[in-house]
């Protein structure tokens, strides 16, 4: 996300004519179809999101897309989503055609909460540099748990990040009290041995729109991925494989965050923090800059299938 890992300046990559095809293409289409679907969704299932008996303890779908990662599954992304204050979960770990042990590792959790989903092959989506990887990298397996997800609502967590305890308990707090389709909250990031915390930028702030902010229109903060809460209803709202061909808003989290604002959905915000991101093993920083740092090493973890 934006606050967590940094915005893409287009000057970094030449873009072609085909990049600006897809990208005006992509624009168009999810401008004109993903309101409609939003207003429909919203007449076929917004009102069980009033009712009493829903608003108890609803039933929250987490999700982790993972690559061969099976020691962060372990020792980070697992446990704390277990640790959690907030009990009536399930846990959809959504593996990128994972050939390590991460099935065995999910397994050994014995949770019945705890599912593992594995795509059975991964075959080039983009060209392999170590950015591309990171602003499209989870795309598909992220879509895949978006398939899978039964709950009432929806919450993403990498697999190399943590939550606080009680995240999952403040933003369904959050969400049903203000009746926000959407809701997210602050991070604490550590970069070279120090832990900061971010404001993130509203909707319309210049960092998403380059343009000047206009005083008095809407514009909610909308945290890193690792702090979404959003009703299920929203999940036609897919991760875009073609995000790395824009020239602005290039993450794929970025990227579907600011079409769900664009559609119309209502957004809320939590100023405290509920996440942590750290660097995984062998890296300082977290973000475009861990994947700047070893290049090599994260273009041969991601290699796709020939």
């Amino acid at each position: 996300m934006a606050t967590a890992k940094g915005n893409i300046d287009k000057t970094q990559r030449q873009r072609t004519l085909v990049d600006r095809g897809i990208t005006a293409f992509n624009h168009l289409r999810y401008t004109a179809l993903e309101r409609f679907q939003l207003r429909l969704a919203r007449g076929r299932h917004g009102a069980r999101y009033l009712d009493d008996n829903q608003r108890q303890r609803p039933l929250i779908s987490v999700y982790i897309p993972t690559y061969n990662r099976a020691h962060l599954l372990r020792a980070r992304s697992i446990p704390t989503v277990l640790a959690q204050t907030y009990s009536n979960f399930e846990l959809i770990i959504s593996g990128d055609c994972c050939t390590d042990d991460t099935a065995s590792v999910v397994g050994s959790f014995k949770d019945n909460r705890i599912r593992f989903i594995n795509l059975p092959y991964r075959k080039r989506r983009y060209p392999e540099t170590a950015e591309n990887h990171w602003l499209a990298g989870p795309v598909v397996a992220a879509n895949q748990a978006l398939r899978h997800c039964r709950g009432d609502w929806i919450a993403r967590l990498d697999d190399d990040d943590l939550w606080m305890p009680n995240h999952l308990e403040k933003l369904v707090h959050l969400a049903l009290n203000g009746k926000y389709e959407f809701v997210s909250a602050k991070a604490e990031f550590e970069r070279f041995g120090r832990r900061e915390v971010l404001d993130p930028p509203g909707a319309r702030d210049p960092y998403y729109t380059r343009s000047p902010s206009i005083p008095g229109l809407y514009s909610p903060p909308i945290g890193p991925t690792q702090t979404w809460l959003y009703r299920s209803y929203l999940k036609f709202f897919r991760y875009n494989i073609n995000c790395w061909r824009k020239s602005w808003n290039r993450v794929n989290d970025i990227d579907l965050s600011l079409r769900m604002f664009n559609a119309g959905v209502s957004m809320g915000f939590l100023p405290e923090v509920t996440a942590l991101i750290i660097p995984r093993p062998g890296d300082e920083t977290v973000g475009i800059d861990a994947y700047k740092a070893r290049p090599e090493e994260h273009l041969s973890h991601y290699q796709f299938m020939r």
